[in-house]
C-alpha cells in the first residue's frame, strides 16, 4: 500500500461511526467523513481533487480501474467490479419510513460510453441469507449505451422509472430523492433532477419474503460511484454535496 494510501486510511479508521441523520458530506476536508464505508471500494480510487467541484472548493472524484473489488460472476450475473461510497451501517435506512437523499454528480466529456452495465448510485436492500444476496438494487441511477435512467426493482422484475433524453455529461446533475422502502400501499418515490420533477411512484419498494427477505423491519442502504460489468477500460465520476435526512412529517 502506497504511504498516502496508509495515511488516508489511518485517518478514516480513527474516526468514530456513530452519526445520526441528518448528515452531510461536501467533500471539502482532505479525509473522508465516517458517514461512508470503503468496504466496496479501493483507497488508490478515491481523491479529493479541485478541479472540478460543485460547491465550495473541492469534489470526490472516483477512478474505477480493470481488477478493482472484484466479484465472481455466477449463473444470473457477469462478473464485476466497483470502486463505490457505501453509506456507514449506522446510517442505514428503516423500512416503513421516509427519507431524502441529496448529491450531485459530474460525468466527464471523456467517459467512455459502452454498452457495458453501468451504476453510479443505488439503494439496496440488506440481505439476511445468501439466496438473495445478488438480487438486484431496489432503486438504480445507471448509465449505458449514452443513457441515463433510473431503474426500480422488487419481486415483479425491473421497470424504468425515467430516463434522461439530452446528454448528461459534462455538466452537473442536480439529484433529490424521497423514498419510503414499503410494501403497498406505503412504499413510495419521488425524484427530482436539477429541481424538476422526474419521478412520482406509488408501490412496491422493496422485496418479499419470497425473495428472501423478512416479513418487516427490513434495512436499505445508499452507495455511490462505480459500479460495472468487468472491462479493461478506466472510468471516473465527481460526486459532491451529498446529504441525507429523515422526513419526520412527510
Amino acid at each position: 500500500m502506497k504511504k498516502s494510501s496508509f495515511l488516508f486510511w489511518i485517518l478514516y479508521s480513527t474516526l468514530s461511526c456513530h452519526s445520526q441523520l441528518p448528515v452531510h458530506d461536501d467533500f471539502e476536508s482532505a479525509v473522508l467523513s465516517k458517514i461512508w464505508s470503503t468496504d466496496r471500494m479501493e483507497l488508490h480510487s478515491f481523491q479529493i481533487q479541485s478541479n472540478v467541484s460543485r460547491k465550495g472548493k473541492s469534489a470526490a472524484k472516483i477512478t474505477l480501474r480493470t481488477g478493482d473489488v472484484v466479484e465472481p460472476g455466477n449463473d444470473s450475473s457477469l462478473a464485476s467490479e466497483r470502486d463505490e461510497l457505501q453509506e456507514a451501517e449506522n446510517l442505514f435506512s428503516d423500512e416503513n419510513k421516509m427519507y431524502e437523499y441529496r448529491f450531485s454528480l459530474y460525468i466527464p466529456d471523456s467517459f467512455p460510453i459502452v454498452s457495458t452495465r453501468l451504476i453510479i448510485a443505488q439503494w439496496k436492500e440488506q440481505c439476511p441469507a445468501k439466496e438473495c444476496s445478488d438480487n438486484s438494487p431496489i432503486l438504480a441511477i445507471r448509465f449505458q449505451s449514452g443513457k441515463l435512467f433510473i431503474t426500480l426493482n422488487d419481486d415483479a422484475g425491473r421497470k424504468r422509472l425515467f430516463e434522461l433524453k439530452n446528454d448528461c455529461k459534462n455538466r452537473w446533475l442536480d439529484f433529490r430523492f424521497q423514498i419510503r422502502f414499503a410494501q403497498p400501499p406505503n412504499g413510495e418515490i419521488h425524484a427530482f433532477l436539477n429541481d424538476s420533477s422526474i419521478v412520482t411512484y406509488k408501490g412496491p419498494t422493496c422485496y418479499s419474503q419470497k425473495s428472501g427477505y423478512k416479513s418487516g423491519n427490513n434495512k436499505f442502504y445508499f452507495k455511490m460511484g462505480l459500479y460495472r460489468d468487468r472491462m479493461p477500460e478506466p472510468m471516473f465520476i465527481y460526486l459532491d454535496e451529498y446529504e441525507k435526512k429523515e422526513l419526520i412529517h412527510h
